[in-house]
């Protein structure tokens, strides 16, 4: 069984977003949610698509669209390898070029041969060499893609006043070391009161949000060429042997492979 294997691809004209291709890959992925929108083809085997719309089972050529903030995951189906790619294209970029505050898919999974080519074609790397003409012609696809796929949502609404104070300072310092009690203290709440409510509101408990924040800024830091030790004391992992665990579970690879998968 070949060896799996993960790139990353990066082009200087288009900064606002990043390529993962996978290869015979049989990580299962904890319940995790991007920073970004993501464009998905499963290319071999089969997976199991986790979301609040699921589960769904996923074969080669289905497309998943994913919005910022939707937490998901994804397990290989009897641990058996399989191939993807995954788009991740910056939010705000996404809302200046429709015109929208926010974007909303109705279909998280979709089995459609049209729409499969057409990602399929989005969710390939661009040359070095590509020209202006080219990375006009990609934009403009990526934006219609976006614009027929996705519905104007009204952005997601502020959680009750009596949460915000915490999740106010969880997203300003996604580092910090802030107890429980003490987010509970911020909120007025007993600590256990504060976990239903926080659970409650996100769909996971508060040390499950932090790290997800931690991981999607260590991961931000890293392509931009932090050093893994430097990257893993700034987001307050407590080492980094810690910082690679936990990107493994969420990630599929080390942070230092995926540092090394940047192309």
């Amino acid at each position: 069984m070949p060896a799996p294997s993960h790139q990353f691809h990066r082009h200087p004209a288009t900064p606002w977003s990043e390529l993962r291709i996978s290869h015979q890959s049989c990580y299962s992925y904890r319940l995790h949610a991007h920073a970004q929108y993501s464009i998905g083809i499963v290319d071999e085997g089969e997976t199991l698509f986790l979301h609040d719309q699921g589960p769904e089972a996923l074969k080669a050529g289905n497309v998943v669209l994913i919005e910022p903030g939707h937490w998901h995951a994804c397990n290989p189906e009897t641990s058996q390898p399989w191939s993807y790619r995954m788009l991740f294209v910056q939010a705000d970029w996404v809302h200046q070029q429709l015109g929208v505050s926010a974007l909303h898919f109705t279909k998280h999974a979709l089995d459609e041969p049209d729409i499969s080519r057409w990602a399929d074609q989005l969710c390939r790397p661009l040359a070095s060499e590509s020209t202006a003409s080219d990375i006009q012609s990609h934009t403009q696809s990526l934006r219609e893609f976006m614009r027929l796929l996705g519905s104007t949502a009204q952005p997601r609404t502020d959680p009750p006043h009596a949460m915000l104070s915490a999740l106010q300072h969880m997203h300003s310092n996604p580092e910090d070391e802030t107890s429980v009690q003490a987010l509970a203290l911020r909120c007025g709440m007993s600590p256990s009161r504060f976990i239903r409510r926080f659970t409650a509101i996100t769909g996971v408990t508060p040390g499950a949000y932090r790290l997800n924040l931690r991981l999607n800024a260590a991961r931000h830091l890293l392509a931009q060429g932090q050093p893994l030790a430097a990257v893993a004391h700034q987001m307050g992992f407590a080492d980094q042997s810690h910082m690679q665990r936990t990107f493994k579970a969420h990630h599929a690879l080390t942070p230092g492979n995926y540092a090394q998968a940047i192309r």
